[in-house]
């Protein structure tokens, strides 16, 4: 469960913040892509709950990571429908502070890993093969 933070500890978690994301948590563009994210994918009547989830991330009190994973536990919203308002909310309102999310949550976004190849076993030549004193020696 998503943990409730009193407004005294919100302040306190705010005034740490980089800028970025002190005018990314107020900015009216914000509220319109969350709003329009519902409105899209027909969850109006949890417009505050999911404002409310995307203010904790941006505060740097739930994880980006486990974002569409509250959506589904605490909203009840389907898989489908969860990761639909949780892509373009990482697309509209968590991307443009990408860098500033990763220094908050200390995140390395690494580039995928190489799958390690194993060489095949090296595979001995046969030993050249001794006089055939079956056959005649040709001149």
């Amino acid at each position: 469960m998503v943990k409730k933070y009193t407004s005294e500890q919100f302040w306190k978690l705010y005034e740490k913040l980089p800028q970025e994301l002190k005018d990314a948590l107020f900015a009216e563009e914000t509220g319109d892509n969350i709003y329009e994210t519902c409105k899209r994918n027909g969850v109006e009547e949890h417009l505050d709950q999911i404002v409310e989830y995307v203010g904790q991330v941006l505060v740097g009190v739930l994880p980006p990571d486990d974002f569409q994973e509250s959506l589904e536990k605490e909203l009840r919203l389907e898989k489908e429908v969860a990761k639909k308002v949780a892509q373009e909310i990482n697309r509209f309102i968590f991307y443009p502070v990408k860098s500033s999310l990763e220094e908050l949550y200390k995140i390395e976004i690494a580039p995928p890993a190489k799958p390690k190849v194993i060489p095949p076993p090296e595979e001995k030549p046969p030993a050249p093969p001794a006089k055939d004193i079956y056959r005649e020696a040709t001149e």
